[in-house]
């Protein structure tokens, strides 16, 4: 039903939610849960989003997990909500712990390999695409330099 709403008032719609959600989590003070994907692809590119809300710097597919849901089904349908890519060895990295609007958020981090072209959907995702881990585009967010930073170490110990 959403598809019938013209992507260009889509956006719009996202960022005045975004703002609620945003006024909201600040007044309620819950606690939230979240999923992030590092996900690359057989050449070891990182994929990354910019959606059509927020700072507007480039995000790994990430979101909230719904009640009762399985940090890791989480993950992998964010990844195929965002990009259209599905996880392939999907495993979990670590946990963050993160203020996001004045609210504690945990984030599940998992690593992931994906195959096939990233598809933004031109409303929540307005670009999906593959980069070389040695030139990422800027902006990064703080939250996806602190998952990568995650990634670094991991290897770093391995």
């Amino acid at each position: 039903m959403l598809h019938l709403i013209p992507a260009p008032l889509h956006r719009v719609l996202y960022r005045v939610a975004d703002r609620l959600r945003s006024y909201w989590w600040r007044v309620a003070k819950l606690p939230l849960q979240g999923a992030a994907v590092i996900a690359t692809d057989l050449q070891d590119q990182l994929l990354l989003v910019r959606l059509s809300y927020g700072s507007g710097g480039w995000n790994l597919p990430t979101g909230g997990i719904g009640r009762g849901e399985d940090p890791a089904d989480a993950a992998r349908r964010e990844l195929l909500e965002e990009t259209g890519c599905e996880a392939h060895s999907l495993t979990l990295l670590g946990v963050q712990e993160d203020i996001l609007h004045g609210t504690e958020n945990r984030v599940y981090v998992y690593t992931a390999k994906t195959s096939g072209q990233p598809a933004a959907d031109m409303r929540e995702v307005i670009d999906a695409r593959f980069f070389p881990m040695h030139s990422l585009p800027e902006p990064l967010t703080k939250t996806t330099r602190r998952r990568l930073a995650l990634l670094r170490e991991s290897s770093k110990k391995e």
